[in-house]
């Protein structure tokens, strides 16, 4: 493929994972030659398993303790991992390109008040009259401040702060469906030329009690022991298993890119999202028109990173069209080694494929009993994210020649 001056380049990737923070951790276990080994917690949450945070001194990122006691974990993810972006870029300390860096940010809500909704669900269970409970409990418990912490742009409001990043700032919510939207954005920005240098990414933080009892309310977890993705099964539960997540990448237009002599980990040659009814067959016939710039792709060298949830139905179908679509290229379920990330997944599948591509990795099986061996290594890159409700992506990477 012809290079051009739109072209959209990964220059940086902040990558906070169950595994560590940062690009060298991840780089060294997409390159070892055996398959790695699965962090998780089991007790904590118990019978929920979930990947929790690495240990992380925040200072590294979030200097002023002022500012990482105002954040919750949520936020501190993405700053933090905003941060490692920027430093792996060499834009940390450029006020003036930090100054015209635009930012797309992928955010579900703050944390909530625990003990509200603790109380809440135990009153419900003695009235039936859970309408006006409700009502009753929100004029009179919460408190008004808690609504500005649930605020979704926050994060992006945090970054700006700590990183003085002050461009242009948009916020997407929806779960699975804002993480593609963010990147499809930005990369839509940089190739038609409104745009140079952005930074875009999300984070999640699994280990919050309301985010499992919502994931519990549609009977979604898996239980009990970690399963690899591929082999879980219904007597298991309901098959995702969350995982704290902080995934943040710059993209550059490779003229911008290679004016400053950066390091360009790969190039996005396509992203698409869609959504809607997965009644029938519709689901596969968005993901076969989603796939198609990868039609040509060089199975032999290609790495396919599936964002799948683990939900039972959804896993056996997506694996079903990636065989069919990409028989020969090496699947990797990335959600089975460091968890679910909801709005940070899609960006968190196309970190680990800039990296992969930048080192030239032959990336180990992350499920060895379902994922064959890659024989060379990966010049090329899908990712897939499919929403655990609602909303597909699919983006395509190759290597810089």
């Amino acid at each position: 493929m012809s290079k051009s001056a739109n072209d959209v380049v990964i220059t940086g990737v902040g990558i906070v994972t169950s595994q560590g923070a940062g690009t060298e951790v991840h780089t060294a276990l997409l390159t070892a030659g055996e398959p790695p080994v699965v962090r998780v917690e089991t007790e904590r949450f118990a019978p929920y398993p979930v990947h929790p945070l690495p240990e992380i001194d925040w200072s590294q990122q979030i200097a002023k303790r002022g500012d990482q006691r105002q954040m919750e974990n949520w936020q501190r993810l993405g700053v933090f991992s905003a941060g490692l972006a920027l430093d792996d870029a060499g834009f940390k300390d450029d006020l003036d390109a930090c100054g015209s860096m635009d930012m797309i940010v992928a955010a579900g809500g703050g944390e909530r008040d625990i003990n509200v909704d603790s109380l809440i669900v135990d009153e419900a269970l003695k009235r039936n009259d859970r309408e006006q409970l409700l009502n009753e409990k929100l004029t009179t418990e919460l408190r008004p401040t808690l609504f500005l912490a649930q605020l979704s742009n926050l994060m992006a409001g945090n970054i700006s702060i700590v990183h003085k990043i002050t461009g242009s700032s948009r916020t997407f919510m929806g779960e699975e469906g804002a993480g593609i939207s963010a990147i499809e954005t930005a990369f839509a920005r940089i190739k038609a030329g409104q745009s140079t240098h952005t930074l875009v990414g999300g984070a999640f933080s699994a280990e919050r009690q309301d985010m499992i009892l919502l994931i519990e309310a549609v009977q979604g977890h898996a239980l009990g022991e970690h399963h690899p993705i591929w082999s879980r099964k219904p007597e298991n539960g309901g098959g995702m298993i969350t995982g704290s997540v902080g995934a943040f990448l710059i993209l550059e237009s490779r003229e911008h890119a290679e004016a400053r002599g950066a390091r360009i980990y790969a190039t996005i040659d396509a992203v698409g999202g869609d959504r809607g009814s997965r009644e029938g067959d519709r689901l596969e016939q968005r993901l076969k028109y989603l796939s198609e710039p990868a039609a040509n792709l060089d199975p032999s060298t290609t790495v396919v990173f599936s964002g799948t949830t683990g939900f039972h139905a959804l896993a056996a179908r997506e694996k079903a069209f990636l065989d069919a679509q990409f028989p020969k290229a090496a699947v990797r379920a990335y959600g089975g080694l460091v968890g679910h990330g909801l709005e940070s997944q899609f960006p968190l599948g196309l970190a680990f494929a800039a990296l992969s591509l930048g080192a030239g990795a032959k990336v180990p099986p992350f499920d060895p009993a379902g994922e064959a061996l890659m024989q060379k290594p990966a010049k090329t890159a899908i990712v897939t994210t499919i929403g655990h409700a609602r909303g597909e992506g699919i983006a395509v990477l190759s290597a810089e020649q």
